[in-house]
């Protein structure tokens, strides 16, 4: 067997024949030693040390509460949300419900109903329900002392965040029937604690109001 010896860039090989015809080729010349180890690792550079800076206090972020308007031009948009808000109150929140002009059940603040053990359902001290204007000669004049004492204490129960929620029910419709000042009611939303949420229901919401708002629902009835 004769070898057949030629030179390829820096190496020679010998080409060998073995039988069945298979064609091998062996390199006579040792390799380089850094070509053994193609993947040899290089030195590690470590980057420069960042300054430390001062341990900031962990604070959990507090939940920012909404005020919402859901308002028609019937009387009708109090249902779905106190559905909400008595889901609200299963689940564990603070809930206070007011409705100013609803009446017939002579509640009153200290007569309220109380749902789920959070939930506090308030009507003004009324023998029914006021569709008339406080300037009305026809008015008793004990109605308005009576949505004023609803209103005096939701009032309190909002500024000193002892609720997560506040409903207030017909609230604009019983500041356009003058039993309440506009002015009290839209100072006292302006200063309510950033966590509480409030929503305004009934029809006749201020637009002062309407520009308060987070978030503003109308409803319409079908053609």
């Amino acid at each position: 067997m004769v070898p057949a010896a030629c030179f390829r860039a820096r190496h020679r090989y010998i080409r060998l024949r073995v039988p069945r015809g298979v064609l091998m080729t062996a390199s006579l010349i040792t390799p380089h030693p850094e070509a053994r180890h193609p993947l040899r690792s290089l030195p590690q550079v470590r980057p420069p040390a960042l300054p430390s800076l001062p341990a900031q206090p962990v604070t959990a972020a507090r939940p920012e509460g909404l005020l919402q308007v859901h308002t028609a031009a019937f009387r009708g948009s109090f249902s779905g949300v106190f559905s909400q808000a008595l889901r609200t109150a299963g689940l564990g929140s603070r809930v206070l419900i007011s409705q100013f002009l609803k009446g017939g059940v002579d509640q009153g603040p200290e007569r309220s109903l109380w749902l789920c053990g959070r939930l506090q359902w308030m009507r003004p001290a009324l023998s029914s329900c006021l569709i008339r204007p406080a300037a009305d000669p026809l008015a008793d004049p004990a109605d308005r002392c009576a949505v004023e004492a609803a209103w005096t204490f939701s009032r309190e129960q909002l500024l000193a965040g002892a609720v997560d929620l506040v409903v207030l029910d017909e609230l604009g419709l019983a500041i356009a029937l003058g039993y309440l000042p506009a002015d009290d009611v839209i100072s006292t939303l302006e200063q309510r604690p950033a966590q509480l949420d409030v929503i305004l229901t009934g029809p006749s919401i201020p637009a002062d109001l309407i520009a308060m708002a987070d978030q503003v629902t109308q409803l319409c009835r079908g053609a």
